[in-house]
């Protein structure tokens, strides 16, 4: 079946070779924003991580400069630029915005499908902005950013990997040259280092790219109640995290919807039914922010938890990152 699907993914690729070609003759417009850009994002579908890594930058930068975040605010009911307010929710700026707003509510954060129109508004709007991280815009040949990072699965690197519809690449694998660093995510916490030569030799970047590798950490999930566990999500690939919680719940079990998924009076209807089944019901902070728009935290009360999520840098250059990262910003201020 996969193999049916290659010819629409070499039609699709050569649409896309079509637009790249178009964009680096100078024949459509692209802009470079006169403040520092970071731009994370990734050549597949969605699944890496970037909101984690967007909230490692953020981390990061905070402390010494003014951040400001802009994404699409992907499944949001609102359009055009926003710029999240006490008023803002998943509704008016999307699930992962709304996380990122929920824990650095101090930050500005936007949302806006015109990448060069968001940086703009942002600048006028946020007094003393000194650098804006823009999530998922790899793809935005619209704007030309000061330093990309793309993140790429540890066990679906992009390399092995096809375009659209036969694989999950929305981009063409050369667009990887692009990166300034390139990020290899969801490590297992068991990697060694040898395990990341490997891939460090399959890669082969070029001498002016830097690779660095990186895991998830979830919040302790031994420390929730009960000894029935459900994990409700709406996420791209749950798999990762399901691993993490059946190693100290086995039994756990997963109520799967699609990525982004809103959920209707009939989701909320089936999620309580299947509910009533389990002691405790983990989900994600993502999920819980479209979550909270319905009646089903207050329905499942304190048996509803999140798992909050970090980013870990892995490897023996993992403080090359932050200094990379640094550099940058003191090259260009």
């Amino acid at each position: 079946m996969r193999t049916l699907l290659a010819p629409i993914s070499w039609l699709y690729g050569l649409g896309l070779a079509i637009r790249h070609t178009l964009y680096d003759n100078h024949l459509l417009p692209s802009h470079e924003a006169d403040i520092p850009t970071i731009c994370v994002g990734n050549l597949a579908l969605g699944g890496t991580g970037k909101t984690p890594h967007v909230e490692y930058l953020i981390r990061l930068l905070s402390p010494r400069y003014k951040v400001g975040v802009l994404s699409r605010g992907y499944k949001r009911k609102t359009h055009g630029f926003v710029l999240a307010d006490e008023h803002a929710s998943a509704s008016t700026i999307g699930d992962e915005a709304m996380q990122i707003h929920s824990k650095f509510p101090h930050l500005a954060v936007a949302v806006c499908e015109d990448r060069v129109r968001g940086i703009r508004m942002l600048k006028k709007q946020v007094e003393g902005l000194q650098v804006v991280i823009l999530d998922d815009a790899y793809q935005h040949r619209a704007i030309r950013c000061g330093y990309y990072i793309l993140l790429t699965p540890y066990n679906q690197l992009y390399i092995d990997d096809h375009l659209l519809p036969w694989g999950r690449l929305r981009d063409l694998k050369t667009r990887a040259l692009k990166a300034n660093s390139i990020i290899v995510t969801q490590c297992p916490p068991n990697a060694q280092p040898i395990d990341f030569r490997v891939i460090d030799n399959r890669l082969h970047l070029p001498t002016y790219q830097h690779l660095f590798f990186s895991q998830v950490k979830y919040a302790d999930a031994q420390a929730v109640a009960g000894k029935k566990v459900l994990v409700l999500t709406g996420i791209a690939q749950p798999e990762y995290l399901m691993e993490y919680v059946r190693k100290q719940h086995p039994n756990a079990c997963l109520m799967a919807f699609p990525d982004h998924h809103r959920f209707s009076k009939k989701d909320i209807k089936k999620i309580l039914y299947k509910a009533q089944c389990y002691d405790t019901i983990l989900t994600t902070e993502k999920d819980y922010q479209r979550l909270e728009e319905t009646s089903i935290p207050e329905q499942l009360g304190n048996r509803l938890y999140t798992l909050p999520i970090e980013v870990q840098l892995r490897g023996d250059k993992n403080k090359d990152f932050d200094q990379e990262i640094l550099n940058y910003m003191k090259q260009n201020l």
